[in-house]
């Protein structure tokens, strides 16, 4: 038999008055039912626990609780929940957050209602729909990881190896037979390149991307 049941939808967002123009939204569609608001992260994983949802359209920034921690929560409860991110905002950290937090899909607020409506339908079935603002920035993001340290030289890279272990400036200075001027040449642009502002963060981009060896 055909479940003919609507999707029950639970409407996150801090300002009311966007909930009320989703509540009627929804009210277009008979497959669709929404059965709860809740104005933070918080009030809305108390409503999913108490309650039976299917899809959440969850805002990011809202006060006691954002989105990402909201969806990460909701998602530990294992009740077959679909979170659609409904936002204004699309930077890449926002994006890759939410993701990897659990959401199914992320859409903008600028999103028209027949998109929303077959992001919703996509998402209860288990289909990913990603705004193309929030698809360009994982795509940004992937290829700034590509390119982290590939254009640094072989002697920055030397300079960055002993920066990993720990020398000073002055021990990179004797242990390359250079002057210390040289070195901080060499790490002006070595911070440059990775995008850095200091030796730590240069240290742990290096790593990360795998430009030096962990010792």
């Amino acid at each position: 038999m055909v479940n003919t049941q609507p999707i029950r939808i639970l409407l996150v967002d801090d300002h009311a008055l966007v909930r009320s123009g989703l509540r009627n939204f929804i009210y277009g569609y008979e497959w669709m039912e929404p059965v709860g608001e809740a104005s933070n992260g918080a009030e809305a994983i108390e409503f999913c626990m108490q309650n039976e949802v299917d899809v959440v359209l969850m805002d990011m920034i809202m006060p006691v609780m954002d989105g990402v921690q909201a969806t990460r929560r909701i998602m530990e409860l294992n009740k077959s929940i679909n979170i659609v991110i409904l936002t204004s905002f699309h930077e890449q950290d926002m994006v890759e957050q939410a993701l990897k937090a659990g959401a199914t899909s992320y859409m903008l607020k600028n999103v028209t209602a027949a998109e929303l409506a077959k992001t919703i339908r996509s998402a209860h079935e288990g289909h990913s729909t990603l705004a193309p603002e929030a698809t360009e920035a994982l795509i940004h993001a992937t290829r700034h990881q590509q390119a982290v340290g590939k254009d640094l030289t072989d002697r920055e890279r030397e300079v960055l190896a002993l920066l990993a272990k720990g020398f000073s400036n002055a021990d990179i200075a004797d242990q390359l037979s250079l002057s210390l001027a040289t070195i901080k040449f060499h790490l002006a642009n070595i911070y440059s390149k990775l995008g850095v502002n200091n030796r730590v963060e240069a240290v742990t981009i290096a790593l990360r991307n795998n430009l030096v060896e962990e010792k």
